[in-house]
């Protein structure tokens, strides 16, 4: 038993030694290798905190200075390519993905870092969804190609907020490309999706939030780039009901300007989703289970509909086109809970779209582990590029670990990976003093 275990772990460690020789390509120069295996292998570590010198502490405790030194160059001035190191890690994790199925989603999410002070890139005082409110925070924009089974994000980006944006000045300070201009989180998820199509990956519905969602926009453009969709939106949400759309145009009286626009009346308007939902009978709504959770099958009461988005469509000359509209309504609840929009094709049948639309808990997965086991927010940097090379190697770091997720079942731990071994009572330069 001992030696099956023994030829385990050893087979993970080649793979892990494989994969660090994919990842050096990524990063260019040779002399970038060792900082680059001393950065992935403290990630992989366990340990409270994964800045810099913590981790330089446990990778080689007996010339921490001499770590520390390699590694904060290599994360914070390095001008190595966060793209090419993501698409490294994605062929790597794709490779034992698809043994579980295709890609079923790309999902559009962001995440927040409290932050103390003003002068790391991107703090601003803004909506920090870990805490749940306002509060000085740095947020960034990423993007995660998932199915069922495994996940990995591909994209990652800083949203910089319009008072850095409009600071050249701050943003020379940290590194800030001077090319840079604002952009809302949604456009920067744009250009995430745009990029990612050029590489030609897995075509897959986008699957994103209220926050995403109820901008019109950000809709209306995935549409334009033949993407279909399944987003959140707000209860406040104007729709058509099924059958229903705006009037015609006014016929032409001989006289004035003649008009194309498409137009309400008093009598003639949409409604609310919200609205909609309660007025909706009984028989509308159906059970769904849509997967086995830690705590027994996952399961509520949906309702899907046809309807057509009217958001300011008096400033069109033809209706929206019609999409699903979904509505969840759990029974022990007094109202409907969610809603979302979809333009995925009509004979698409009801359980794939909860399933779709319910896929989003495997960002917010991704994003705690990222957190708890991989340091994604314990770096102490201020500069553009050392947030961005940290976040992209806590995703490296993550994708390893996913990879060999969908190769073992059930899943095991990085556990291949030990500390440096240590004389009795010697403590390393550097070492975190004791509480």
């Amino acid at each position: 038993m001992l030696g099956c275990m023994a030829q385990s772990r050893d087979a993970r460690e080649r793979r892990f030694a494989a994969y660090l020789n994919r990842l050096a390509t990524a990063v260019g120069h040779t002399d970038r290798r060792e900082p680059l295996r001393a950065y992935l292998t403290g990630l992989c570590l366990p340990g409270e905190r994964k800045s810099v010198e913590p981790m330089a502490a446990r990778v080689d405790p007996r010339h921490v200075s001499a770590k520390h030194q390699s590694m904060h160059h290599f994360v914070a001035s390095a001008p190595w390519s966060d793209r090419e190191v993501l698409r490294v890690t994605r062929q790597t994790v794709f490779h034992e993905m698809e043994r579980h199925g295709p890609v079923a989603a790309w999902i559009v999410d962001d995440t927040g870092f409290p932050k103390k002070g003003r002068h790391s890139v991107g703090v601003a005082r803004q909506y920090c969804g870990v805490l749940g409110k306002q509060e000085n925070c740095q947020v960034a924009v990423s993007l995660t190609l998932a199915n069922e089974a495994v996940s990995v994000p591909v994209a990652y980006d800083l949203y910089l907020p319009e008072s850095w944006a409009e600071d050249r000045r701050r943003c020379r300070a940290v590194g800030v490309p001077d090319d840079l201009e604002f952009r809302t989180k949604w456009q920067i998820a744009l250009s995430q999706i745009a990029a990612l199509q050029g590489d030609e990956l897995p075509p897959a519905p986008v699957l994103a939030d209220a926050g995403y969602g109820q901008v019109t926009a950000f809709r209306d453009r995935l549409t334009a780039m033949h993407v279909p969709y399944v987003v959140g939106i707000s209860g406040e949400t104007s729709v058509w009901p099924p059958g229903q759309k705006p009037l015609g145009p006014k016929t032409w009286s001989g006289h004035g300007r003649r008009t194309h626009l498409i137009r309400r009346t008093p009598t003639h308007q949409p409604t609310s989703v919200a609205a909609l939902a309660t007025e909706l009978p009984a028989r509308s709504w159906k059970a769904v289970t849509w997967r086995e959770g830690t705590r027994g099958a996952m399961r509520s009461r949906f309702a899907w509909l046809r309807v057509r988005p009217a958001h300011r469509d008096y400033n069109l000359i033809a209706p929206r086109p019609v999409e699903w509209l979904g509505m969840e309504w759990p029974r022990d609840a007094a109202k409907p809970t969610k809603y979302w929009l979809s333009t995925l094709p009509e004979p698409t049948p009801i359980t794939q779209l909860v399933r779709l639309a319910k896929l989003r808990w495997r960002i917010e997965r991704d994003y705690e582990e990222l957190k708890d086991e991989f340091g994604l927010d314990h770096f102490e940097g201020r500069g553009w590029r050392g947030f961005h090379h940290h976040g992209t190697l806590c995703i490296a770091a993550y994708g390893f670990l996913a990879a060999e997720r969908a190769r073992l079942s059930p899943p095991e731990p990085l556990s291949f990976l030990r500390p440096a071994a240590l004389p009795k009572r010697f403590k390393p330069r550097g070492a975190p003093r004791a509480a």
